[in-house]
């Protein structure tokens, strides 16, 4: 395996914080539900008097088992689908692609109508409904020329290529744009209701504004109303005091962590609590300030940038844009119990994009092709992973 670039700085972490945050992808500042869905929240801690949960061991492994497809454009969204395959956006392009994970065909389901890319914005999150096998919907999270949108369209892979996505039908709209911080990751979580990621445009009061749909993480049902048991009566709003957050997975345990990019000093890992304020702009990174819920982990801009993160093996598995590596996060409980791993440093450049394929599996999408990297020949790529 070619090394992308030299590793020019030693690492240093530490088992309770690494060291500190970024402003955007490159860490500088730019120039009602159906009766089929559960509707509990999904808990937010381990109940009193459980036993101690294991930890997995303090030092983990990555290998890249192949890599599955290249060539793609701006990979934003990955999107596992129940009868195989992956679903993958183009941020820039608007399109919705399958890639055949066996064989690497890329077959296009079409173009998204509406999705006004600049900037950090364009077709971001993909999500696949939880009763996909009776109603073949896929969900989307795109800037368009007025706000950031949560869409849901019909999927026909019988139709020819090209031509098999529906018209969208827009379940959330007003969501804050920008240039940059536009959030973007949606989710289905264990209790089967759609969450979203939402940026705060550079605007930081909005991420305290209870009212406002920026710099948060939202809770809906997968009609877009405000999913029962939210923690503020008729309100999509499930946590806030958010920045930019672009990475979000549940554990064993059915607790929900996300990945948030800081300003200048913290990027941070935060597990998430219903209600809960995370801070910003009032706090960054662990300050111990009342009132406010500081993260597990944090880094620094070079060795971060946060994008997507998933769950395998017991640790948190986050991509990193400028820190261009995948970090292992060993937990136990709600807290780190090792410190923090880096792996595949500089080997592929910008890490955009990681999702479970199950037991010790991964699949991770790079990101060189979005405007702040340095691409080369079959870039942007989708990787197998087997992680321990």
């Amino acid at each position: 395996m070619v090394q992308r670039r030299a590793v020019t700085a030693t690492l240093a972490v530490s088992a309770l914080l690494l060291t500190a945050g970024c402003s955007s992808d490159d860490g500088t500042k730019p120039t009602t539900p159906t009766s089929s869905h559960t509707t509990s929240a999904p808990s937010a801690s381990p109940s009193k008097g459980a036993p101690k949960e294991p930890a997995p061991p303090a030092k983990g492994s990555v290998e890249v088992v192949r890599t599955v497809a290249e060539d793609l454009d701006t990979p934003w969204g990955l999107a596992p689908l129940p009868e195989g395959g992956l679903l993958v956006s183009s941020r820039d392009q608007g399109t919705i692609t399958r890639i055949d994970t066996e064989s690497g065909k890329k077959t296009e389901l079409g173009e998204v109508p509406g999705v006004a890319a600049a900037g950090e914005g364009g077709l971001l999150g993909l999500a696949v409904s939880p009763d996909y096998a009776s109603d073949h919907m896929i969900y989307a999270y795109f800037t368009s020329e007025s706000d950031n949108r949560v869409v849901r369209m019909l999927y026909d892979p019988r139709k020819p290529e090209g031509e098999q996505l529906g018209a969208p039908d827009t379940i959330l709209r007003g969501i804050p744009k920008g240039t940059n911080h536009n959030g973007g990751r949606i989710a289905f979580g264990p209790d089967q209701m759609l969450y979203a990621s939402t940026g705060e445009r550079y605007e930081g009061p909005l991420a305290q504004d209870k009212k406002s749909l920026g710099g948060k993480i939202l809770r809906m049902t997968p009609e877009g109303e405000p999913a029962p048991g939210n923690p503020f009566e008729n309100s999509l709003v499930y946590s806030y005091g958010h920045r930019n957050v672009q990475g979000l997975a549940w554990d064993s345990k059915q607790r929900l962590w996300a990945s948030e990019f800081g300003q200048n000093t913290w990027d941070e890992l935060n597990q998430i609590r219903p209600g809960g304020n995370y801070g910003w702009p009032e706090v960054e990174g662990k300050e111990g300030k009342p009132g406010y819920i500081d993260p597990v982990a944090v880094w620094s801009v070079d060795d971060a940038s946060p994008s997507g993160i998933a769950i395998a093996e017991g640790s948190v598995w986050m991509a990193g844009l400028k820190g261009q590596r995948l970090w292992r996060i060993p937990l136990r409980g709600t807290k780190v119990s090792a410190d923090p791993q880096p792996f595949l440093e500089g080997e592929y450049g910008r890490l955009r994009t990681v999702v479970s394929a199950g037991g010790d599996k991964l699949w991770l999408t790079t990101s060189e092709t979005d405007g702040r990297g340095s691409p080369e020949d079959g870039d942007d790529k989708l990787l197998e992973l087997q992680v321990k």
